[in-house]
């Protein structure tokens, strides 16, 4: 018997409460931030919590001989092409007991049950990218049970980044195959890693095929629809629809500051950049802008900018752009990583992106390279 269990999410505010099975009218409140710990940039809204962003989600802790919880898809199900719908994964105490494909509109999912009551800490993360598809969890079930949210983590790194941040084709490793959400795990690239081993909390703004300027392009039209900047403030981008929620439209508070933002783009614009000069001038341009954006709204952050996995062309160009930067403005907290170009002894995985190998190693340097600009030892 196939276990669907997904969430565990379960709720009690500061202190823990007891809780009974959602009725029709909703969650009585109950799914909100004050019961649950968010994930990246996780929405919350009247009793229902939308989850877009690669890496967002939620995690607590709960006891109870059961629980359950309700997900809803979006447009992208109905439409019916399951390479688009959202992956979701469910961890408990440590362990992923679930990873599936949001596949139904609604559909209810057992975290656990049994006879005994058990206490376990439960984390649900969305393993692919928002552009596709997004879901929402609508009502949660743990009948006489307590929950409590887990506590925040005293780091929070901030990954900005495209295809390679969203773990793109990481679960097929045949260079040959194209894009599929069921094929992205955002638990295996860089980004997650890093954040783990550093024992810190993440949120991912990512998105396949954008960039500073341009999306993945023939080299002769600019894609400026997939100019990841313009959605930095927001609290994603969907192409998809799940009521009246629109990600790129919702605003982003920015109220909880990284320690570290990553900026890991110019892999796209490398596509219609071509190494010409004025295109490329135009990138550097358009880099330190965003990052002068990157900056007001995270004034205390490290900024790391990165670049080089699936190509290198544009990093002299983000070095400049960092230089001039720096000595526009004085602020001297922005740094440059290259990243190893990835070598087929990795593997390569769908459409030419990083295997998990590649992604280790790329997490080992930038690990390495955080621990140097913040001082940060375990």
């Amino acid at each position: 018997m196939k276990i669907r269990n997904f969430l565990a999410a379960v709720l009690c505010a500061a202190i823990m409460m007891p809780l009974c099975a959602c009725g029709e009218g909703g969650n009585d409140g109950m799914l909100s931030e004050k019961n649950l710990k968010p994930l990246g940039r996780t929405y919350f809204s009247d009793g229902r919590i939308y989850c877009a962003l690669s890496g967002t989600g939620v995690e607590f802790s709960c006891t109870g001989k059961s629980c359950t919880v309700t997900v809803e898809g979006d447009s992208s199900v109905s439409a019916g092409n399951i390479d688009n719908f959202s992956r979701v994964a469910i961890y408990l105490d440590g362990e992923r007991v679930i990873n599936d494909m949001v596949d139904k509109m609604p559909e209810t999912y057992t975290v656990f049950e049994g006879d005994s009551e058990r206490t376990a800490e439960v984390r649900i993360i969305k393993l692919s990218e928002s552009p596709m598809s997004n879901f929402v969890i609508t009502s949660i079930d743990v009948p006489d049970g307590t929950v409590s949210p887990l506590p925040e983590k005293d780091r929070l790194i901030e990954f900005v980044g495209d295809s390679i941040t969203c773990g793109y084709g990481v679960d097929d490793e045949d260079m040959n195959h194209h894009f599929s959400t069921r094929t992205e795990d955002v638990t295996k690239t860089y980004a997650f890693k890093t954040a783990e081993t550093l024992n810190a909390d993440w949120s991912m703004v990512s998105f396949s095929g954008y960039g500073i300027i341009s999306g993945y392009s023939d080299g002769e039209k600019k894609v400026t629809e997939q100019a990841l900047p313009q959605y930095y403030g927001s609290y994603g981008h969907t192409w998809a629809k799940n009521g009246d929620f629109s990600p790129q439209d919702t605003k982003w508070k920015f109220e909880r500051q990284p320690d570290v933002v990553v900026i890991n783009l110019g892999t796209n614009d490398d596509s219609y950049c071509k190494n010409i000069p004025e295109r490329c001038e135009e990138f550097k341009t358009e880099y330190i802008s965003f990052l002068k954006t990157v900056r007001k709204k995270n004034p205390d952050a490290a900024i790391i900018c990165s670049l080089g996995i699936m190509g290198q062309n544009l990093y002299p160009y983000i070095e400049e752009a960092v230089s001039a930067y720096t000595e526009e403005t004085g602020d001297e907290n922005v740094s440059c990583l290259r990243f190893d170009n990835q070598s087929p002894e990795d593997g390569i995985a769908a459409d030419w992106h990083p295997t998990e190998r590649t992604h280790a190693k790329a997490s080992a340097k930038l690990v390495e390279k955080i621990r140097q600009v913040t001082g940060w030892e375990d």
